[in-house]
């Protein structure tokens, strides 16, 4: 008899005012960007390279160096 009820509860429930959201005023994430692609690195890496350009400079670097169409795997 409870499930009946929380189920009967649960489908005329409406979102409250205070959860609506104004999508007009909404502001796109500055972060993004199409093709990105986010990578968790240790913190001394981190702290090594001090931007992501850098990290991003050296990981092309050895990209280079590698065979055509090989896959890096350590």
């Amino acid at each position: 008899m409870k499930n009946i009820e929380k189920k009967s509860k649960i489908e005329n429930d409406d979102l409250l005012p205070e959860y609506e959201i104004d999508y007009s005023t909404a502001i796109r994430n500055p972060y993004y960007k199409k093709d990105r692609v986010f990578v968790e690195v240790d913190a001394d890496i981190a702290n090594t390279f001090q931007n992501p350009d850098n990290i991003n400079k050296v990981l092309k670097a050895i990209a280079k160096s590698l065979p055509k169409n090989s896959v890096a795997v350590l």
